[in-house]
């Protein structure tokens, strides 16, 4: 039975839609955690300076992980494996084993580097903390500059798992990447107070990269340290990382900046900023992340096989499910921002100030939810054919944008007394005084969409894309009725439990967005029913064909839109 069960862990899922369900059903159960992981922070902080510190402290550590993935990033070396894997296997491992020395010298020189260079570079990252905050932000940031070399590891393995399709293993491990911050929260804060917390999350980094490891050695892959050797093949992957290192680099100096300016607007801004970012990222992962991961390898294959007409074909069957997805969970995030926030953050320290402050911020962010779900995927999809540095450039103009948003926005927001008050209004929060914090997700949402609508114009001009296929307009049209009805009736379903339930009280909370969130899913879902929707169907399926294990057919997946 233990074989079978590591047998069924470590095996291969063919078919994009059924791996995107398996990514999205694990994405779930990690969300659950890393929810949980919030709540028990929220209800020992708040939204306080102490988490502000807390937050603060990954900046650097994650610059140097983002840095580091020059020499690990997927998107490049997925191509590479699988291009390997179709000649020499022997050639594949003795790639993969150069790579993987390499990247373990250079993260250890970073984080050698980044534990001297803290202390100097902490005040920019923190401008509003106070000089024994920001002794404290130091600290932390020294001990979680393990984590990066986990997560490296991490990567790297996982990019083998991805090139074979082992999408179980691979989805596993953010399960164990949060189960180790709560580990920390629950056992080594009450010790070492926030050092036990992040010492709780190096020892989820290192689960995230522990997992996957037997399926790693199971596919013929040693991790034996030696002295690398730079070989073509090695260069040409560096070189397919440095647009995509540049890219998410960039993405962390916007967040840089961002934290900084949240350090300067009060206690708990930096805090608030991060729980919405965390709730936003729910939809994010479950939809966005999930579609996009699992059609990765299947658009570098298509594309590298028989060049744009199949790899438009999986391009756009993805597509179609992101947008599918993501409106309705924007819709819902929306209605219920009030109530998801007070359910899963709402308990001890974190006040009803708190609450509302955290609940507009999420509703800002959830305008990107569909744009930045979709900007996974286009991206991932100009690397699987090769176009690595036109995403880095429209990168560049959209993170130029946000940060321009973020500091115009601020400036009119504590200049101008009418812009203010209409701000607070629309988001009804006119009564809490430290409320400047809400003009940075809103910068963030502007940002991602100027993204992605250039990186459309973009990817249509690259592989001379005239018009929108029927598929993607009936998933368009299908996604917009069903979201209204799914908003309609959620909104009202609110109303009416309001006069029900004692909103005073987590149960009445709690029930009030669960009982509205069914009644609106289930108005959207007979929607589509009635629609024959197509999405909806592909799902199902899907879903029952590995939890029943039916036999997968892999023709069975549409290689041409209808």
């Amino acid at each position: 039975m233990v074989l079978n069960f590591f047998s069924f862990f470590g095996s291969e899922l063919k078919s994009v839609t059924q791996s995107a369900a398996v990514l999205a059903l694990a994405g779930i159960l990690a969300d659950v955690l890393s929810l949980f992981r919030d709540r028990l922070l929220a209800s020992e902080f708040g939204a306080s300076r102490a988490l502000d510190i807390y937050y603060a402290s990954f900046r650097i550590p994650d610059f140097i992980y983002t840095f580091s993935l020059f020499f690990a990033a997927s998107t490049a070396l997925i191509p590479i494996i699988l291009d390997k894997f179709s000649g020499d296997k022997k050639n594949a491992e003795e790639f993969f084993g150069n790579i993987f020395s390499l990247f373990g010298l250079a993260t250890i020189f970073l984080v050698v580097v980044g534990f001297f260079l803290i202390p100097s570079l902490i005040p920019y990252f923190t401008p509003g903390f106070s000089l024994e905050e920001q002794r404290e932000a130091i600290n932390l940031s020294r001990i979680l500059l393990l984590s990066p070399l986990f997560l490296g590891l991490s990567n790297l393995v996982s990019s083998v798992i991805q090139s074979f399709r082992r999408f179980y293993v691979y989805a596993a491990s953010p399960l164990f990447y949060n189960l180790g911050i709560i580990i920390g929260i629950l056992f080594f804060m009450p010790r070492w107070g926030l050092a036990g917390i992040v010492w709780g999350v190096v020892l989820g980094a290192f689960l995230h990269f522990a997992v996957q490891l037997p399926t790693v050695f199971s596919l013929g892959f040693s991790l034996r340290p030696r002295l690398p050797k730079i070989s073509s093949d090695v260069l040409r992957s560096l070189k397919l990382s440095l647009p995509r290192t540049l890219g998410l680099s960039l993405n962390q100096l916007v967040l840089s900046v961002i934290t900084a300016m949240a350090s300067t607007l009060g206690a708990g801004a930096v805090a608030v900023f991060n729980f919405a970012t965390n709730l936003q990222s729910v939809p994010l992962s479950v939809i966005g992340l999930s579609y996009s991961v699992s059609a990765f390898p299947t658009l570098a294959a298509s594309y590298a096989r028989n060049g744009t007409k199949d790899f438009l074909d999986h391009f756009s069957l993805a597509l179609r499910h992101i947008f599918f997805w993501s409106l309705p969970a924007t819709i819902l995030f929306i209605v219920l921002r009030a109530q998801i926030v007070r359910v899963i953050l709402g308990a001890g320290a974190f006040s009803w100030v708190d609450t509302r402050l955290t609940a507009a911020a999420l509703f800002l962010l959830s305008l990107s939810i569909l744009s930045q779900g979709l900007l996974m995927l286009y991206v991932r999809a100009f690397y699987a054919a090769g176009h690595t540095y036109l995403p880095l450039r429209i990168n560049l103009v959209s993170s130029a944008m946000t940060l321009f948003f973020a500091k115009w926005f601020l400036d009119l927001f504590r200049n101008s007394f009418e812009f203010r008050e209409w701000f607070l209004s629309i988001l009804r929060v006119s009564d809490i005084g430290a409320s400047g914090i809400l003009i940075l997700p809103l910068a963030i949402s502007l940002g991602s969409i100027i993204n992605l609508l250039l990186l459309i114009i973009f990817f249509k001009k690259s592989f001379k894309m005239k018009e929108i296929s029927p598929g993607i307009s009936r998933s368009l049209r299908d996604s917009v009725l069903a979201s209204i009805f799914l908003g309609g009736v959620t909104y009202a379903s609110l109303r009416f439990f309001a006069g029900i339930f004692n909103l005073d009280t987590f149960i009445g909370i709690f029930l009030q967005g669960f009982l509205s969130a069914i009644l609106g899913i289930s108005a959207g879902a007979l929607i589509l029913l009635y629609l024959k929707n197509q999405e909806f169907h592909e799902f199902y399926e899907a879903f029952k064909d590995r939890v029943w294990r039916k036999t997968v057919v892999v023709t069975s997946e549409p290689e041409k839109l209808p």
